[in-house]
């Protein structure tokens, strides 16, 4: 292994499975918490090469996923980081356990706005919870740099990653 090593170890993402069913997949997700270092491996040079490229999506979801373990460790929340996957095909690229047993669902997409059929997977695990839970959809900056959040389905806002880090930290904008 070349270089420092990370202060932040970033484990496989494991699955989220708690009271929501028998018929979930319960496989790890592994992500690169170095971008810069994904983006070598795959070839993708420059900034315009990464918009055009079909890994683009998975590029940005390994982003999200190291924003999130970062912001966890570094504000006392801990490393918890959960996927949800069932055998149907649902899936929700990030579940943050909050206290009571309420969970936040993060979906991650590349696009520089999202829609409300972006939120499509955490409407549907949101009417799956018990106890309750909300979501978000990550996307990257918009052009305009407008950071407002936007209501895609009851329960679920598009926010880009910077505001939906702002919020987990606690900070007003």
């Amino acid at each position: 292994m070349c270089g420092p090593r990370s202060s932040v170890r970033f484990p496989p993402v494991p699955p989220w499975y708690e009271n929501l069913g028998k018929w979930l997949v319960k496989s790890p997700k592994i992500y690169f918490a170095d971008t810069g270092l994904l983006c070598h491996l795959l070839g993708i040079e420059s900034r315009a090469e990464l918009e055009r490229s079909p890994l683009g999506g998975g590029v940005f979801e390994a982003a999200v996923a190291s924003e999130l373990v970062k912001s966890g460790v570094h504000s006392g929340r801990g490393r918890s980081l959960h996927h949800f996957r069932d055998q149907q095909g649902l899936e929700v690229d990030f579940v943050l356990p909050r206290a009571g047993g309420k969970a936040f669902l993060v979906e991650a997409k590349s696009a520089r706005t999202a829609t409300p059929a972006d939120a499509r997977s955490i409407k549907a695990l949101l009417e799956r919870f018990e106890r309750g839970a909300d979501g978000v959809v990550v996307h990257r900056s918009a052009r305009d740099a407008s950071a407002a959040a936007s209501v895609l389905a009851p329960g679920v806002r598009a926010v880009t990653l910077q505001r939906l880090l702002d919020d987990l930290a606690g900070r007003k904008r």
